[in-house]
């Protein structure tokens, strides 16, 4: 059998799980053309086409997902090769972790505390980002794990696992003070500042919303919580929280909250992918249990 070039494999490799060509030559620092061209030569070395463009979209031929799928198990052996070199052969263990940017890093802080151990063995690198995109670094074994207040979509992703951690109601707060009238109706007299309706949590609002019969004037969509909590710190807006948020947010006093319900629930949650060997510190985390955490906001 003639020699297959594994770095043609690795770029053909790159450009299924990225969806295009020049996502995959950003992620390899390489040019569209470049990536392009070696696709060609391992074409050729199968005599067959890998990808066929479809409009705008570059889909994968019954050849390029029957190749694939090999190659999808040789890189992500070597991903778990290298993390387990890492876990048992240096002296200072990389922990890698993906923290949603809609999470509290209070929070992301209290439960990745729990699991660092007091010897100094353990390098913390910690990288926010969006939900979906941590999950694709997850998948790629770039990360060891998701801190998320999303759930794991089982269907789509049948080699990643959660951990669910917790729960909490939340709560309307403003920096002005409203008597008038009583909670949720007081919602109606100021801007609204809500989470992305992309996100669980700004749908359920959504849905809540109409269910209380509230006609609320949304000002503002955010996917960060901590740039909606700057906003809404100003001009009297009204800006939303899990409740789990309300010690860190109230503690400069600028803020007053208008009132909280049960009837929407946050869930938080720890993800991690499939491997022989786990991480350490994930394997200590998912034998955590963090109900002191979330004692007494529910």
């Amino acid at each position: 059998m003639a020699h297959l070039n594994y770095n043609h494999l690795y770029y053909f490799w790159m450009t299924y799980k990225r969806g295009s060509v020049t996502a995959a030559a950003q992620a390899l620092f390489l040019t569209p053309q470049t990536v392009t061209g070696q696709i060609k030569l391992l074409e050729e070395r199968f005599k067959g086409a890998l990808f066929i463009r479809k409009g705008p979209k570059l889909l994968p031929t019954e050849l390029g997902q029957l190749v694939f799928k090999y190659a999808d198990k040789m890189f992500s052996l070597s991903y778990e090769m290298m993390d387990i070199i890492n876990y048992s052969g240096q002296e200072n263990q990389l922990f890698e972790v993906g923290v949603a940017d809609a999470l509290s890093k209070s929070l992301a802080a209290k439960v990745l505390e729990s699991v660092i151990p007091n010897d100094g063995r353990l390098q913390l690198r910690c990288i926010e980002s969006t939900h979906e995109m941590l999950l694709g670094q997850l998948s790629e074994h770039k990360l060891d794990m998701i801190l998320s207040d999303c759930a794991l979509d089982s269907d789509k992703q049948d080699t990643l696992f959660s951990k669910w951690l917790g729960e909490c109601g939340v709560a309307f707060f403003s920096s002005e003070p409203l008597s008038e009238p009583a909670f949720p109706a007081c919602l109606e007299t100021r801007p609204l500042l809500i989470p992305s309706r992309r996100s669980a949590l700004g749908r359920k609002l959504l849905s809540w919303f109409e269910e209380q019969g509230l006609s609320v004037k949304v000002m503002g969509e955010f996917d960060d919580a901590a740039l909606m909590t700057a906003f809404g710190c100003q001009k009297g807006r009204i800006f939303v929280a899990p409740s789990i948020y309300t010690e860190d947010i109230m503690r400069d006093g600028r803020v007053y909250q208008l009132g909280t319900t049960e009837a929407i629930k946050e869930e938080y949650y720890v993800i991690f992918a499939q491997r022989m060997i786990q991480h350490p510190a994930v394997k200590r985390l998912c034998e955590q249990n963090f109900s002191e955490l979330f004692a007494g906001i529910n």
